[in-house]
Order: C-alpha cells, then structure tokens, then sequence
C-alpha cells in the first residue's frame, strides 16, 4: 500500500468504529473509486489493535471497575451496579458470537457487494433517526437490565451485514428501549472492547496461519492513526450526541449509501 492509503484507511477505520456511519461503506467506496487492491489481514490486524487500545485507554477506570466487581461477585462481596455491567456486556456479545460463527460463510458468499452496504446504510440509519424520535430518550443505563441487555445483544447480530454499523445498531436498540443517547452510546462503546478483541483475535489466527502480508511500517503506523482517530472520536462524539442529536449521521448516511448504489452502476460491482 502507499502512505496515502494507510494513513486514509486507518483514520477512516478509527473513526467509523464508533460512529455510527459504518466502517464497510467508507472502505469499500475509496476503493471502488481508487482502484485500491485489500489490504490485507497484517494491515487489519494492526487497525483493529488500534481501535481496541483506544476505547480500553478511554474507559480504562470503567473497564477496571467492571472487571473488579464482576470478578467480586463470584466471592460473594455483592452485585453492585457495575457487576451488573459486566453481565450485561457479555450477555449482550453471546448472540454476535453465535449468529457470526454461523453465518459467517454466507455473508462472505452473498452479502459483501457495494449494493448491499449502500442500500444497509440507508435502511439502518432510518431506522436509528426513528429509534431516537420513537424512544423516550430518559433512561440511564443503570436500568437496562438483562432483558434490555440482550435485546441489544440480539440487534448487534445485524451488524454483520455490510454496511449497517455495529453502532449504530446497538445504540438504534438502545434508544428504542428508552436509553438517553448518552447512555446508548456509553452502552455500545464499552460492547464494543469483546467484540473488536474477538475480531482481532480472528482475523489474527488467519494472519498465523498465512503469514504476513504488509510491511511492519505501515502497520504500526495504522495501528497508531486508528488508536488516535478512534479516540478522538469517542470522546467528541459522548460531548456532542445530546446536543446534535442524530440526524447528521442519518442524513450522511442516506447520502452515501446513494453514493454507493451509484458507483455500483458506474463502476464494476467488485465484492469486498
């Protein structure tokens, strides 16, 4: 790959993460336009390390807490809020494991084509801007509960179709559920950490066993643009997303799935 490409895909990767705008349409469309070849698992191993260093970084106090009182429950020192959290968390990844194990043939055979993640991302980002207007938008995260956990859980299996973005799904089931957006978003982040660990983790395997495929340079220099964009984006996004709200995202979603349905027309429709 050329510099320009690592530094555009890893930034690009950092920042769609946790947006919810999904990070398959902003992937596949720069190289549908610029012709770009895969960039292989090394240089995707190395970004998903980056978006997993950069939410740990951030929620590092409320990481430890969970881990703390999740591990203190089993000893019978009591099931505090936090434990609560962590049991919610992995509640809410056993349905992504399940479905994603199960499907995973499937969706690499039928659904990573340019016309799927542009019509997911029109679809999925409507269906978010009704979730914020239907929900009630005044419940902390502190009153999710199990039924709520996995409910959310259940709407992040529709994150491995292409295109929808595994946030902004869950945050859609969130605020459908009454959640604040604040808390929807604090929720999808912190599920975020099992399911990039278990991506990385994947995809890692693979690398052992094929080898690398990118030079170490380009992919530490991903690794450290991801980490950085990703958590700038976190912490802009928890600041703004009551005052913006998610329309933006809506509107710029519609407009590049339109985008990406176009370029399937005018460009040969290449799987990704």
């Amino acid at each position: 790959m050329g510099w320009f490409q690592v530094v555009f895909l890893a930034v690009i990767q950092g920042l769609t993460e946790f947006l919810p705008i999904s990070s398959s349409a902003h992937l596949i469309l720069p190289a549908q336009l610029f012709g770009w070849e895969d960039q292989g698992l090394t240089f995707d191993v190395a970004v998903h390390v980056g978006t997993l260093a950069a939410v740990l970084i951030y929620f590092r106090e409320d990481v430890y807490k969970i881990a703390v009182a999740w591990f203190a429950s089993f000893a019978g020192k009591g099931f505090t809020k936090e434990a609560q959290l962590g049991w919610w968390i992995i509640i809410a990844t056993i349905p992504v494991v399940i479905f994603g194990a199960t499907l995973k043939d499937f969706i690499e055979g039928n659904l990573r084509s340019v016309l799927v993640i542009g019509a997911a991302s029109i679809f999925f980002g409507l269906l978010l801007l009704w979730a914020d207007k239907a929900g009630s938008r005044k419940e902390p995260l502190e009153v999710l509960g199990f039924k709520g956990a996995f409910a959310v859980g259940l709407a992040q299996v529709f994150a491995l179709i292409p295109g929808t973005s595994r946030s902004g799904v869950t945050m859609t089931a969130s605020l459908f559920l009454g959640q604040t957006r604040d808390s929807a978003a604090r929720f999808s982040f912190l599920l975020s950490i099992p399911v990039i660990l278990g991506a990385g983790l994947f995809k890692g395997k693979d690398l052992a066993e094929q080898g690398g495929d990118a030079s170490l340079m380009a992919a530490g220099v991903g690794a450290l643009l991801a980490a950085i964009s990703a958590y700038l984006c976190i912490k802009l996004f928890l600041v703004f997303i009551n005052r913006i709200g998610v329309m933006p995202f809506v509107i710029y979603r519609c407009v590049l799935g339109v985008c990406l349905i176009a370029t399937a027309y005018w460009v040969p429709v290449q799987s990704i």
